[in-house]
């Protein structure tokens, strides 16, 4: 008689309780196929149904004679889950205090037959070939870095100044051809690089950097803009033999390539690099566990510094690796002189040097806000204009139009001010649309583009025209831009957020960036810390400063902080247990609860958890313990037929903004 086989899976399912590995019997006519990494089929007797799971390992039995129920279906045999994936992956999912499934579903892309069968009918790739001559100008390139090819080569973790300025000739940014020359350089010893970035657009001159430098069989997109089969078919790329670069946004840090000899991570302090599903992982974070795991170099390059990758380069974590040649964009404090109106937008220097550079090409002029007027006010008291049903904001999509409330969607036809009764409104602030009318009016005969989400535009070219772009949204100019103008810096800087002193550094360094080199890059009516980094382009030194003063009010990076939802009873029972599992933490970490009902008749509530990093494995441990006891107990509270009440508590670690 044979030996019984155990096949250990993992469960596609993001219920708490079942974040585990779980035994089943291989039955004999699966034994071929059951294989580690491939998708099955189980029964899950508690549930009474199938579910798909992915096999992680296959044993023999141990003796025991225990019942097992038996893999129902080999869903295909191809192994999509390799073991250094799964790792890398339950590793994440243990820092985040989440579910391993989460995780999985960010790292894996749906399976899709047909692709599979042709991939599976078609020859394996070969060794990808570098393009003549690239490999030395990747070396020039890195060369720019002293001692950064030493540092790839050693499996460092890095940070990058990236170059402040676009192509001479080509729609990109330097730094594209930075990153591309580092994939290169170890692609070229035989090894496998991934390249994270924020968006499409920046996905966009990565790629056009890398066709220039390596064939097209050498590259692998990893985004969500594909086909499902299109994508699918690059995942199955990524787990050949063959080295390969990567060029994905934030769920292309899991790629599994293979033999990974480079991480790179763009603009890290990008939002969008952030995973807004649970459990909320940062690209970052997990770039920074991958690296533990596989020993390959680790890149974080920008224009700016995040507090962050500061605080790991302060205490030695992440080296810091500077150009030998320091260049920096020529930045001008423009404030309104002596005879102007405060109120002025723009001022006459950021005007006159806006006329000067469209003789030549482009200006970009950064605002706040898309749309005409973001927000009215009441003309005679100055109050807020506020939709009368809901109590929203009121917009204006144009002059004399019907103001619109931004939540509700209702016109206020009949609009009145609650604290003075006043019908009259006054346009409180200026979005593109507005400005791009405005400035169209100062400088008749020149062609306006606006550059928002509502008209997305990507790129530009050299010839005069005025660029009205939202923060984030700039397209680039073939040449860079003959002048760069950055408004509402003052109203950017109101916000209450913790980072937005960083967030405004960030947005205004990445416009600048854009510029040609020695273009005037205006900076209106903003001073202080922010401003004299943004002038003297000193972006880490501000981030240095930043993680001083939010040490001793244990802040974000300083300590890392978890939010708890859920109902009252369960935020209180797992702050109770929290307690007692770690004893060594800080009196004064935890922050609240406090009441965030919406309803009388369910109360929930919120806390915050500050931590030290030396108490993460313990403190993660204990918050997802806590979350599988509260959802065993939500599952056995109610006796008899019905539904059973769901749990709600929710866990998430790193959050960016402590906002209770």
């Amino acid at each position: 008689m044979s030996e019984r086989r155990v096949a250990r899976v993992q469960l596609e399912s993001p219920v708490p309780q079942l974040d585990r590995l779980f035994d089943y019997a291989v039955p004999h006519p699966l034994v071929a196929d059951v294989a580690p990494g491939v998708r099955v089929k189980v029964p899950l007797r508690s549930a009474g149904r199938m579910m798909d799971a992915f096999v992680i390992e296959v044993v023999a039995d141990d003796g025991t004679e225990r019942p097992l129920s038996s893999i129902e279906a080999v869903v295909s045999p191809m192994p999509v889950l390799p073991e250094r994936l799964y790792t890398l992956t339950r590793r994440v999912a243990d820092r985040a205090a989440g579910s391993v499934s989460d995780v999985l579903r960010l790292a894996v892309p749906r399976r899709m037959v047909r692709a599979e069968k042709a991939w599976a009918s078609a020859p394996p790739p070969g060794e990808p070939e570098v393009v003549p001559a690239a490999r030395e100008r990747s070396d020039v390139a890195l060369r720019a870095y002293p001692g950064l090819t030493e540092a790839l080569d050693a499996g460092e973790r890095l940070a990058l100044d990236a170059p402040p300025h676009p192509h001479p000739e080509l729609p990109r940014g330097a730094w594209a051809d930075l990153l591309a020359a580092a994939a290169v350089h170890t692609l070229a010893r035989g090894r496998s690089a991934v390249l994270v970035v924020p968006d499409y657009r920046d996905q966009a001159q990565l790629l056009a950097a890398l066709g220039e430098l390596v064939t097209p069989d050498a590259i692998v997109r990893d985004d969500a803009d594909q086909s499902g089969p299109a994508r699918y078919a690059q995942y199955l790329r990524t787990l050949s033999s063959a080295p390969c670069i990567v060029v994905g946004r934030r769920s292309g840090v899991y790629a599994p390539a293979h033999d990974t000899g480079l991480v790179a991570i763009w603009d890290d302090g990008d939002s969008l690099l952030s995973e807004p599903l649970s459990p909320g992982v940062h690209a970052r974070d997990a770039a920074l566990v991958r690296q533990e795991l596989e020993g390959s170099a680790l890149i974080f390059a920008g224009h700016t510094r995040t507090t962050d990758v500061q605080r790991l380069v302060d205490v030695g974590y992440v080296r810091e690796i500077a150009q030998a040649r320091r260049p920096s964009p020529r930045i001008v404090l423009s404030a309104t002189r002596e005879g102007e109106q405060r109120q002025s937008r723009v001022p006459s220097s950021a005007f006159a040097a806006a006329r000067e550079a469209l003789q030549n090409g482009p200006v970009l002029v950064q605002v706040a806000r898309p749309g005409y007027a973001p927000s009215l006010v009441c003309a005679d008291c100055r109050r807020p204009a506020r939709c009368a049903h809901c109590a929203g904001p009121l917009r204006a999509a144009r002059p004399g139009a019907t103001p619109v409330c931004a939540w509700c969607g209702r016109s206020a036809h009949a609009w009145a001010c609650g604290h003075c009764g006043s019908t009259k409104l006054r346009m409180a602030s200026s979005g593109s649309e507005r400005t791009a009318d405005e400035l169209g009016r100062a400088f008749p005969n020149t062609r306006v583009i606006i550059a928002d989400g509502a008209h997305p535009v990507a790129e530009v070219d050299g010839q005069p025209a005025l660029i009205i772009a939202t923060r984030g949204a700039e397209p680039i100019a073939r040449g860079g831009y003959r002048a760069v103008i950055l408004l509402d810096g003052d109203r950017m800087l109101q916000s209450e957020a913790l980072r937005i002193g960083e967030s405004c550094l960030r947005w205004w360094s990445n416009a600048a960036a854009l510029a040609a080199p020695g273009a005037p890059v205006h900076l209106v009516g903003v001073a202080g810390p922010v401003a004299r980094a943004l002038a003297t382009w000193t972006q880490p030194a501000y981030a240095r400063a930043e993680l001083v003063d939010r040490a001793p009010l244990r802040m974000p990076p300083a300590v890392r902080v978890a939010s708890v939802d859920g109902h009252s009873r369960s935020v209180d029972t797992l702050l109770a247990s929290l307690r007692e599992t770690v004893t060594d933490l800080d009196p004064l970490a935890i922050l609240g609860p406090v009441d965030t009902s919406e309803t009388p008749d369910v109360a929930t509530s919120r806390a915050l958890v500050r931590f030290d990093y030396a108490h993460g494995r313990a403190v993660a441990e204990a918050l997802r313990a806590g979350v599988i006891a509260d959802a065993l107990r939500a599952r056995t509270s109610r006796k008899g037929r019905g539904p059973k009440p769901r749990s709600t508590l929710r866990v998430r670690l790193d959050i960016p903004e402590p906002d209770l």
